[in-house]
């Protein structure tokens, strides 16, 4: 018996945990005496494993055994041991995030392509962070490496000619991906040590996903949509989502019950294909964003990862990045957090608050593909919409109001944070902007948007070149007045990019404790074959 896949350290609190494997097949799992029996999904064995009883701020060393037998650490690993660290005890909490990281060799080539990897670089620190946030394009479905091509190829050279022909199917073919990037011995190592929390993205699936009903309405209409979508929710269900919840939040959790409880194979494939495909076909059906609580009770720290892609509703004129239903969630856990927050960490794979001449392109285009310049303007706008990608919050006005007004109520409230900040990936670049309100003042609450991608992926040179000239004052001006002349009206906050962009590979860290807050801008680089990150920024401390 092997473990094909993992560990990987899950949700960690403050004397609890819980840790994912998948195994070569059927078998018991223990983890510091604690155990679980594997499930099964199309032919593949998993299990989540609850470890209790937890020292508080304590790092436990563990071994992962199949059947008794020692799977984990590997017998020739040249990592120190996995641990689970709990929350220490001052409250002092780091969490690193970022997006977008494609897989490739670690050879001259691949380098030259894509640069080195920064969560490589991330595992040879001394220090790692409490958390890390994956925040979307953990794998690409639609851009597979070339290792994952030729196993495609292999497999169905009868789908050459097709669009599709190099692209990811279904299940089976999701699995290959996840190999493809977590068995990395430096990553494997990593997420075996430090808590992970994830959200998918558009690439998770395929390029533009879900950008406008136009494209919606394509893509269903296309005959291996069914497999893809399935194979897309089901494998992200079973690598990603399951464990970003809470022991209570898995025991309510009816699709986990059903894999747990169903006689077999068979029947549990046929019940997380039909949950998967009701996840696209009704969105309001399951719920992808989930929330975390970091820290002690008495210094508190929640994130509420946000899903800003599956539960979108694409209605020209109801236009909304999260529906109502989703919403209302995110309303509740945030302005009903049931303990005091002390910082709030608002994620969503896509930014909030982009480059401000970004933002006005964006709105300008929303409200002509609307018809504000009548139809061969909305033709217009959604061409413009899918080929440069302009599918962020500032794209769904509706939702980027919802947004700053739940800012508003949260630094209105008897007891605001001393900070929110915003974290997004997905653009290529990293930033800083600083944020203010307009209807309330906040003086106690810092509000920042923080966004890092990619971990490793190469950015073209006209993009470098538009981001520079969108953050330029005249052309912010310029495109200011065209979203004014199609009827866009201003929103109710203030910002501008304090820090950035940048465009290399590279990973952010925030560190929060009582009522300070601080950020970590690092960017990897290569010395000889290894793979290094170097500190950017420090801020609001110091700058390099």
């Amino acid at each position: 018996m092997e473990l094909r896949l993992g560990p990987l350290l899950r949700y960690v609190d403050e004397t609890r945990a819980t840790v994912w494997v998948e195994t070569s097949g059927p078998a018991s799992v223990e983890i510091l005496g604690h155990t679980a029996e594997t499930w099964s999904v199309h032919g593949h064995h998993y299990a989540l494993v609850l470890v209790e009883g937890l020292a508080p701020d304590s790092a436990t060393p563990y071994e992962v055994r199949l059947d008794g037998a020692v799977a984990w650490p590997l017998a020739d690993s040249p990592y120190r041991p996995s641990v689970i660290r709990t929350p220490r005890a001052d409250g002092t909490f780091r969490m690193t995030f970022g997006s977008c990281r494609r897989s490739a060799p670690f050879s001259a080539e691949g380098f030259k392509r894509f640069g080195p990897d920064a969560l490589v670089a991330l595992a040879g620190l001394e220090e790692l962070p409490d958390a890390l946030l994956l925040l979307g394009d953990q794998v690409y479905a639609d851009e597979p490496s070339e290792a994952v091509l030729e196993r495609l190829r292999d497999a169905h050279g009868g789908r050459q000619g097709s669009e599709v022909a190099d692209e990811i199917g279904n299940f089976e073919e999701y699995t290959w991906l996840y190999d493809d990037a977590w068995l990395e011995p430096a990553v494997r190592w990593l997420f075996s040590t430090v808590p992970l929390c994830m959200l998918l993205d558009d690439h998770d699936l395929r390029d533009d996903w879900n950008t406008s009903l136009t494209w919606r309405h394509w893509v269903t209409a296309q005959p291996w949509w069914r497999d893809r979508v399935v194979g897309a929710y089901a494998s992200y269900w079973v690598y990603q989502h399951l464990g970003n919840l809470s022991p209570e939040q898995l025991d309510q959790d009816a699709t986990y019950r059903a894999m747990l409880t169903l006689t077999d194979d068979e029947e549990r494939t046929a019940y997380l294909d039909s949950f998967a495909w009701a996840a696209d076909d009704d969105p309001a059906s399951t719920r992808w964003s989930f929330y975390r609580d970091f820290g002690t009770a008495a210094r508190g720290v929640r994130l509420v990862a946000i899903d800003s892609r599956c539960s979108r509703h694409l209605e020209p004129g109801e236009r909304a990045m999260v529906d109502v239903h989703e919403w209302a969630w995110v309303e509740k856990v945030v302005l009903d957090a049931g303990r005091p927050i002390h910082h709030l960490l608002l994620a969503s794979t896509l930014p909030f608050l982009l480059a401000p001449g970004l933002h006005h392109l964006e709105g300008w285009d929303e409200a002509i593909s609307s018809g504000a310049w009548g139809p061969r303007g909305a033709r217009l706008g959604e061409r413009i919409r899918q080929g440069m990608d302009l599918e962020h919050w500032a794209s769904f006005r509706k939702s980027f109001d919802d947004v700053t007004a739940l800012l508003s109520a949260v630094v209105s409230g008897e007891d605001p944070p001393a900070s929110i900040l915003m974290l997004s990936g997905d653009v290529h670049c990293s930033y800083i902007a600083e944020a203010s309100l307009r209807t309330v003042e906040h003086p106690g609450t810092a509000i920042r948007q923080l966004t890092m991608s990619p971990f490793r992926n190469p950015v073209p040179k006209h993009v470098r070149w538009a981001n520079h000239l969108l953050d330029k004052r005249w052309m912010t001006w310029l495109l200011h007045r065209l979203a004014r002349s199609a009827g866009v009206r201003d929103v109710a906050a203030d910002w501008g990019l304090v820090h950035g962009p940048w465009f290399g590979n590279g990973a952010m860290t925030v560190t929060l404790s009582g009522e300070s807050w601080a950020v970590e801008v690092e960017h990897a680089s290569l010395r000889g074959d290894e793979q290094l990150l170097g500190r950017t920024l420090s801020y609001p401390r110091s700058s390099v």
